[in-house]
This record gives C-alpha cells, sequence and structure tokens, in this order.
C-alpha cells in the first residue's frame, strides 16, 4: 500500500495539486477533492468523515485543497461555496457535493467506485 492509500492527501501548492492530477490520470482511479478552507466551522466537521472515507476505500485518492492556500486551483475548478468536493475521473468532473452532507458524500463515493469503469472514446 502506497504511503497515500487511505488517507486524505493536502495539497499546499500548485505543483503538489498538479503533481497528483498527474497521478490520478494515469491510474485512472476516482479522485474526490475536498475545497475546504480553515475558517469554515461545516468543513473541520465534514474532515474526519472524509478521514474515515480515505480508510475505507484506498482505491479512491482524496486531497484537500485550502481555497485561501491555493486561490488559482478553487478558481480554476469554479468553487463558490466549501466545502465542495469535486469528483474527478481523467480530468473531468464526474460528480460534485455542495455543502457538509455526509450522507450525500459517502453515496457518491460508494456509486463511483461500484461503477464499472468506461472507456473513453
Amino acid at each position: 500500500m502506497a504511503a497515500e492509500e487511505g488517507q486524505v492527501i493536502a495539497c499546499h501548492t500548485t505543483e503538489a495539486w498538479d503533481e497528483q492530477l498527474r497521478k490520478g490520470n494515469e491510474t485512472k482511479k476516482l479522485i474526490v477533492v475536498d475545497f475546504t478552507a480553515s475558517w469554515c466551522g461545516p468543513c473541520r466537521f465534514i474532515a474526519p468523515i472524509l478521514s474515515e472515507l480515505a480508510k475505507k476505500t484506498p482505491e479512491v485518492t482524496f486531497l484537500k485543497v485550502d481555497v485561501d492556500e491555493l486561490k488559482t486551483v478553487a478558481e480554476d475548478w469554479a468553487v463558490e461555496a466549501m466545502p465542495t468536493f469535486i469528483f474527478l475521473k481523467e480530468g473531468k468532473i464526474v460528480d460534485k457535493v455542495v455543502g457538509a452532507k455526509k450522507d450525500e458524500l459517502v453515496a457518491k463515493v460508494t456509486q463511483h467506485v461500484a461503477a464499472p469503469a468506461t472507456a473513453s472514446a
């Protein structure tokens, strides 16, 4: 098991972010990105739930981006509220959850892990 599996990886630089996206594209793994902020109460509420999901689903890459730290990344992905969870497959958005909605987040991770990988044309 790689060091990154089973944990939420915090991206503190645009280089780290780009590297994680590149890895995700190469492995074709589902990436779930948590766009968060240190001052956001609901973000703090959902963080341990995301960590638990990361432990339970090591086949998914979980990333965390602080919108104040990486403003350009948040702007690139049109993040307007925190927390926002964006689900990426091969660089494309396949789903999104806005808000600290535990049940919806868990359901969507489960749904995308269970979904067969479709070959892109």
